[in-house]
């Protein structure tokens, strides 16, 4: 598909392959559209997050805007704020202007317009050829949450939307939870590639009076879950002493979550442990991926009284078992 007819593309056309997309996330692979924002560098989203890709459209300014905030536009009835993504990303060396194209993005139950440069096409991925970047927590590359390498060798850096977000309309709010009385002896996983993500689902268990440990991305995850399950044969225990419950974003570097829930409830030795599927990723088709490859409960990404909600009575009834 080329950028001309990609910026022709309606909201209904990028939508049409949804069901082939969903299995695609199964099968640890995922479709990333392509954009410029007119440096030398290329940038990436996962397609899931872009509900249509159009023209740059007239925008009405608002004063006393977040930085990167260009205005407001009327979509079909709604009101949506417009980013200028090469400013809310810092870019210097972007050029002026607001840009040729506007992707209109849907996560962590906002929708945004994002304004790029150009929009150039939509490439399939294998999960394991997209790596974390050098921890590094400034600058532009502070944006970056993923790398992955076209077959010309160029590279393509995937965007962290999540992080756009929190630093443009501030991070979300953990409000009183009330701690699970029980929670002494529970104990939780999560695993998640976003720094934001993982510092918000911290701040909800620690008010549930949860232990917890984490990962930053499927493989590392399969990896220590592994370890526990066979330290926990090797000294006749089972691995629920150490894990109650195990906690999934739905898009990580080297495997996605929907591949790590799969290995998880293959495995016996995780019997009875559930798997709830945390991700910005929010539509029907995403939950109908999780449910179809075991998770025992989805919940979008970032409500932390709907985190909190979703895992209670889960943490409970798996300590009581």
């Amino acid at each position: 598909m080329t950028g001309k007819s990609l910026i022709a593309a309606s909201q209904a056309s990028l939508l049409d392959s949804v069901d082939a997309r969903t299995k695609l996330a199964g099968s640890n692979r995922m479709e990333i559209l392509l954009f410029s924002l007119g440096t030398h560098e290329l940038f990436g989203i996962n397609v899931f997050k872009v509900r249509e890709v159009s023209k740059t459209p007239v925008i009405t300014k608002t004063p006393n805007m977040p930085n990167g905030v260009e205005g407001l536009i009327s979509l079909r009835g709604n009101v949506i704020p417009v980013l200028s993504l090469a400013s809310a990303m810092h870019l210097d060396d972007a050029p002026g202007g607001l840009g040729g194209s506007m992707m209109v993005t849907e996560y962590s139950k906002r929708t945004l317009g994002f304004l790029v440069h150009g929009v150039d096409r939509i490439i399939r991925v294998d999960w394991d050829k997209v790596r974390a970047p050098e921890q590094v927590t400034s600058g532009t590359h502070a944006y970056i949450t993923a790398i992955t390498e076209l077959p010309d060798g160029k590279l393509v850096s995937i965007v962290d939307v999540e992080q756009i977000l929190s630093d443009t309309f501030g991070e979300a709010i953990v409000g009183q939870i009330d701690k699970i009385h029980e929670a002494g002896d529970i104990n939780m996983f999560f695993v998640d590639d976003s720094s934001v993500a993982r510092k918000k689902i911290a701040e909800v268990l620690d008010k549930l009076g949860v232990t917890h440990k984490h990962a930053s991305n499927g493989q590392e995850a399969w990896t220590r879950l592994s370890g526990m399950a066979a330290h926990a044969q090797q000294t006749g225990r089972s691995v629920r002493d150490e894990v109650n419950l195990i906690l999934v974003d739905a898009e990580m570097p080297e495997m996605d979550g929907y591949v790590l829930t799969k290995h998880v409830k293959s495995d016996p030795r995780f019997e009875g442990i559930p798997v709830v599927m945390h991700s910005s990723l929010s539509s029907e088709a995403n939950r109908a991926m999780g449910k179809s490859v075991g998770v025992d409960a989805y919940v979008a990404k970032f409500d932390a009284e709907a985190l909190a909600d979703t895992l209670r009575p889960l943490l409970i009834k798996s300590q009581r078992d």
